[in-house]
């Protein structure tokens, strides 16, 4: 019989979390016109789509720039693979060269997504800043030096345990979970 996964973040606490990620950036980009956000896909899309809708609602700016990124051909594991990747949509409408470019993903595990982003990003520009954005830091299992500039939560996890963002748009509720994985 599986575990029952953990509730890390509820609808409303998860709510409040987007909502403090976004007063942060506010901070640190003030009207966004030198920012960006993009989305790294699958799953850091949908992150970065209601980041993307709330800063509209708090600024009034329907203008930010905002894209998806999939870096599938940038990964270190891309032809190491029992089955390959099939990659996903990038969709940014825009040259980053010297925006501040906010990165955003859903869950930080091992940091080589990240790492992957960042090459592929370059084919677009280069920006004046790349900042990280999560919502979900596993901060015991990098493989990389990689620290986000905004953590939503910050979880310790162990290996033996993976973390699962669902989103009312796919799953049908917007929370976070704590899974066991069972050997």
């Amino acid at each position: 019989m599986p575990d029952k996964p953990r509730v890390i973040l509820d609808s409303k606490q998860l709510e409040l979390t987007i909502n403090r990620l976004c007063y942060q950036l506010i901070e640190n980009h003030d009207d966004f016109a030198n920012s960006a956000i993009v989305g790294l896909q699958p799953r850091g899309v949908y992150v970065s789509k209601r980041i993307h809708e709330e800063l509209a609602k708090m600024t009034g700016n329907k203008n930010i720039r905002h894209g998806a990124l999939d870096a599938t051909f940038f990964r270190d594991d891309f032809r190491t693979r029992e089955t390959p990747r099939i990659p996903d949509v990038t969709e940014l409408n825009f040259n980053v060269e010297n925006l501040k470019v906010i990165l955003v993903d859903d869950v930080l595990f091992t940091g080589r997504s990240v790492r992957a982003s960042m090459d592929a990003l370059l084919a677009f520009g280069r920006p004046q800043l790349v900042e990280l954005l999560v919502l979900i830091d596993r901060r015991y299992t990098r493989h990389l030096p990689i620290m986000p500039n905004y953590t939503g939560k910050m979880v310790n996890t162990s290996l033996s345990e993976r973390v699962s963002v669902e989103w009312k748009e796919t799953e049908g509720k917007d929370c976070v979970k704590l899974h066991t994985v069972k050997k």
